[in-house]
């Protein structure tokens, strides 16, 4: 009778700790479930251009450079004239191909096919899309312009050259920003297939003198190490485009200025 009792005893205590550890191994599992979870929702945490995820808070969301020192955009009043600095040499097609046409909510971008690219001292940076902001983002002595252009270059190292475009209002009609007007989704998070080509040459000012200085990208991450190339001329757009754009895009869709700190800004000749 007692054997009996004392396997029942040793049966009864074998299974109550089964049952612990089977419990603790829940318990653990729904803690590391909660913290995937937690951290899911963190990555999707998205930034806008005003509000609880506007510029002043985007070095709190997730891991990026938005709180650097070396950050875009700027306010360009003191360069240096600089002799040794060269053109910049454009390898853009008559027929630059388009992919599609993407309102991604903060802008509208325009991907292009492989093939055009720009050489900065030796190196070769492919052309990967154009976007917009309105107003401008970089300001000249305190002026903002209404428009500008972000030509986005990227090397086979990943680094990013920035070719900016200031555009300025005019009642006559573009051509060029005509065909581009055609094809500009109307919606946030839509995208047109556009299969058809332009010569991205005319949206370049013919005067190709340029400020240049080593900055960051102007949205999330704020990647940093980006050397940038601000036309001095603008070019004109239509109102009708800028009015068509805005109709589109989050009202003033622009990154405030940042602090220089110690950087200097060199300007072609």
């Amino acid at each position: 009778m007692k054997k009996g009792i004392k396997i029942f005893a040793v049966i009864a205590a074998l299974v109550l700790a089964t049952a612990c550890n089977n419990k603790s191994k829940e318990t653990e599992q729904s803690v590391t479930s909660s913290d995937s979870t937690k951290t899911e929702e963190h990555h999707k945490k998205h930034w806008e251009y005003e509000g609880e995820a506007g510029p002043d808070h985007w070095s709190e969301i997730d891991q990026n450079d938005c709180g650097g020192k070396t950050q875009s955009p700027i306010d360009i009043v003191e360069t240096e004239k600089d002799k040794t600095i060269k053109p910049i040499d454009f390898h853009y097609n008559q027929k630059t191909k388009i992919h599609d046409v993407v309102n991604n909510g903060h802008t509208i971008q325009f991907d292009f096919e492989p093939g055009d690219y720009i050489v900065i001292n030796g190196d070769q940076y492919e052309l990967k899309q154009f976007h917009f902001h309105e107003s401008a983002e970089h300001t000249i002595k305190g002026v903002r312009y209404p428009l500008e252009i972000h030509m986005v270059h990227k090397n086979k190292d990943g680094k990013f050259a920035v070719v900016s475009i200031m555009a300025q209002e005019d009642k006559k009609s573009n051509e060029t920003f005509e065909f581009l007007d055609k094809y500009l989704p109307k919606k946030a998070n839509d995208t047109v297939k556009v299969n058809n080509d332009f010569n991205i040459n005319k949206v370049l000012p013919q005067n190709r003198s340029f400020y240049t200085y080593t900055g960051s990208l102007t949205t999330p991450p704020c990647t940093e190490s980006v050397q940038w190339f601000i036309f001095k001329t603008p070019i004109e757009v239509s109102i009708k485009m800028i009015t068509d754009l805005k109709k589109i895009m989050p009202l003033n869709n622009f990154r405030n200025v940042q602090e220089l700190n110690g950087r200097k800004i060199k300007e072609s000749i």
